[in-house]
């Protein structure tokens, strides 16, 4: 009777959800000791807590209570997801139609330009305010140039934070804040970094992509990792050059003087997020440009099958070459902003975490859709702020890829193609949507069929 009550689906999922909290409820629990080895355990099952502020209970109870939250809403996903999707559809189906007209889209992108430039009047907090640059701004510009390399072409790089270290490096090479002797033997204003740290970047990506660039999938991954952590190791070890793992000297302000007109950026936050929101506008024309242009269809065509695109006459190892080193100009520019926004540079803030923190943005937003990854950058970003800024009860930092790593399984069962879908990623499901019309139980995942 047992084995018959445990063979039902639903119950499955109970035990599955019930499996998983437990396991979050332990990791996220108080740490033991070595006096008490058992005391973690008991703690983070035992330990009083707030239910929600109602009143004073163990943790179990409210991690429970959770639990059947969650099974309940798997459960009601599983038996009307379908339906919801396809009454979502059709409900969507006029606007979309709308939207589909670049002068609504040009329209809807001119309204959301002028109130990221109002923005900051908006926030007046001083910690929101620095927040948008360093937690915002700065992350969308490196989300949009991975999911060049990542969503556009489909190759998986896990050293994205190399270029990142090195537009920044350079700007305090450029800036006399190294102790190798900057360019021409004088010390430049910060805006001449950027020149200088795009094409460092761009060399960067095409030395990395033209002998590994062979390699597929996990090898390719492997490669990247290892570029990326190579640089790290160099920033942290090449004193005479970099400075070590003492960080560099105070790099100085960007300074604008174009004849009458001089600006000189200060340690107030505003101006530099103008400064990154205007990059990131200009990277999101031109990324956009590509992916319409003959070089965006290619790398569309070698992600979907680079063997039939190398039949039809595309040269993979040319276009993907070229991905790795567009997707890398946009981490040049980020690293500018970073330098001169802190004033001084440390290895440690270029690791590999560095790298998949930027990867989940573009997995969350949709990977090949420009405007999905800008929003799942926002959402991940502003949410770390405030976790960082606000922390509620029981809240740790370690913590937080656990919540990261749970939200990313979460999408990838109900919403795999992210939370804005490309164009092309969206008719794919619809389309097979539409074939399993008539056998709903093979489109819920979790039933029998």
């Amino acid at each position: 009777m047992i084995r018959t009550f445990l063979q039902r689906a639903p119950m499955r999922r109970l035990l599955i959800v019930l499996g998983v909290v437990a396991v979050v409820e332990l990791i996220t629990g108080p740490p033991g000791s070595n006096q008490y080895p058992t005391s973690g355990f008991t703690g983070s099952y035992a330990e009083a807590a707030s239910f929600f502020g109602l009143f004073r209970t163990q943790r179990w109870v409210e991690f429970l209570a959770l639990a059947l939250v969650a099974w309940g809403i798997v459960e009601f996903w599983t038996r009307y997801g379908a339906t919801i999707r396809s009454r979502g559809s059709l409900a969507l189906a006029g606007p979309r139609q709308v939207s589909a007209k670049r002068p609504v889209r040009v329209g809807f992108a001119l309204v959301l330009l002028v109130f990221g430039i109002l923005l900051p009047h908006i926030v007046n907090n001083a910690f929101w305010q620095s927040a948008l640059v360093t937690y915002v701004a700065i992350y969308v510009l490196l989300a949009i140039g991975l999911n060049v390399v990542v969503g556009f072409a489909g190759l998986l790089d896990l050293g994205y934070v190399a270029f990142y270290a090195i537009g920044a490096y350079t700007t305090a090479w450029v800036t006399g804040a190294l102790p190798t002797p900057p360019p021409f033997g004088h010390a430049l204003d910060a805006f001449w970094a950027i020149p200088f740290a795009v094409v460092f970047v761009v060399i960067a990506g095409v030395l990395l992509g033209a002998p590994t660039l062979r390699l597929r999938g996990d090898y390719l991954a492997i490669v990247t990792l290892g570029f990326g952590e190579i640089i790290t190791i160099f920033a942290n070890n090449l004193y005479g050059i970099t400075g070590g793992s003492t960080g560099t000297k105070q790099i100085p302000h960007p300074v604008f003087h174009v004849g009458p007109i001089k600006y000189t950026w200060g340690l107030a936050p505003v101006p530099y997020y103008y400064l990154a929101l205007g990059s990131v506008v200009l990277f999101l024309i031109i990324f956009s440009l590509l992916q319409r242009s003959r070089v965006g269809r290619a790398w569309t065509a070698i992600r979907e099958d680079e063997v039939a695109a190398e039949s039809l006459g595309i040269n993979p190892l040319k276009f993907k070459v070229m991905a790795f080193a567009v997707g890398a100009a946009s981490a040049g520019f980020a690293g500018v902003i970073t330098a001169s926004a802190d004033n001084f540079l440390f290895p440690s803030s270029f690791t590999l975490t560095f790298s998949i923190n930027i990867l989940v943005l573009v997995i969350l937003g949709g990977m090949g859709s420009i405007s999905g990854v800008v929003v799942g950058a926002i959402i991940i970003q502003v949410v770390q702020a405030y976790l960082n800024h606000t922390p509620p009860a029981g809240y740790q930092q370690p913590d937080l890829y656990i919540y990261v790593g749970a939200l990313l399984i979460t999408m990838m069962i109900f919403r795999p193609a992210g939370l804005i879908p490309s164009r092309q990623r969206r008719r794919e499901i619809t389309l097979y949507e539409k074939s399993h019309e008539g056998h709903p139980d093979e489109v819920l995942l979790g039933d029998d069929v």
